[in-house]
């Protein structure tokens, strides 16, 4: 039994070295390019990804992967906007909002981008590896001002700590239980509409959000699980967050949170295509 269990532990110290390694040896995909030139993120300009969003992207969020990446110019044109992106400074002032649609539509498009990559497939989950490999979150990197930057850094570290809790039903994971991905690009001037736009439309959806009069429950899209600390200290901080979004008649129940039990839906990874 301890010769078993001496082996075990080696295993389990094998996988973690293996772990932290794996990032290392997989192969890092670069999007956008260093530039020498950079600018104020107040001043790039949106306008060809959102003619790229109402051209292949529907009302209800889905996607026409097919046809985007059969069109080679208009994956030349994504490639261009992510260059243009790339000549943003982060390290020069910039206004809140201008910043906040920057890395929304940043986080998007290099989303979007990832998954033209690796089309045909059937869920984002398919190219984001834990031991071995590319992992779609971690290795695809945008340069910005000069430094590359992850899906997964542009969502923890820059726009969770812009503490707007409205991002996480703006980004887009490429999958069904994801956000809507609006079919217009963010704006500065029109950011707080937008994100109260999708938001409502986030929480009107029966995959994201039940209301179960009955039994006196709520059944909450598994992003609110995952990112609880963001919507309060606790379930009632959180709900009553969260209430200025719901539906009506679910609204004052929510607010006042005397009786509600809350549960979380499954959380569904396909791809969100058309």
């Amino acid at each position: 039994m301890l010769r078993i269990a001496v082996v075990s532990l080696i295993f389990i110290a094998a996988l973690n070295v293996v772990d932290r390694t794996s990032a290392v040896a997989a192969t890092i995909v670069y999007v956008g390019q260093q530039q020498s030139a950079l600018v104020s993120i107040d001043e790039i300009d949106h306008s060809p990804w959102d003619e790229l969003l109402k051209k292949y992207v529907n009302s209800d969020g889905r996607v026409d992967y097919a046809g985007w990446k059969a069109n080679a110019a208009d994956v030349i044109e994504l490639d261009e906007y992510l260059k243009h992106l790339s000549s943003a400074s982060h390290r020069v002032n910039a206004t809140r909002d201008a910043r906040l649609a920057f890395w929304i539509n940043a986080y998007n498009a290099v989303t979007i981008r990832g998954i033209l990559r690796e089309y045909p497939t059937t869920s984002i989950r398919n190219h984001t590896a834990r031991l071995f490999g590319y992992n779609i979150w971690k290795h695809l990197q945008l340069y910005v001002g000069g430094d590359p930057v992850s899906l997964e850094h542009i969502e923890h570290e820059i726009l969770r700590k812009m503490n707007e809790p409205r991002i996480h039903f703006a980004i887009v994971c490429a999958s069904n239980g994801c956000p809507r991905l609006m079919n217009e690009a963010y704006r500065s001037e029109r950011i707080e509409d937008q994100l109260e736009t999708n938001t409502k439309d986030f929480f009107s959806r029966a995959q994201n959000f039940q209301h179960d009069v009955g039994r006196k429950r709520f059944l909450l899209s598994a992003i609110i699980d995952w990112f609880e600390d963001d919507f309060g200290a606790d379930q009632t901080a959180q709900l009553r967050m969260i209430s200025k979004w719901l539906p009506t008649s679910a609204a004052k129940v929510a607010a006042e949170n005397n009786t509600v039990s809350v549960s979380y839906l499954d959380y569904d990874w396909q791809l969100n295509k058309q």
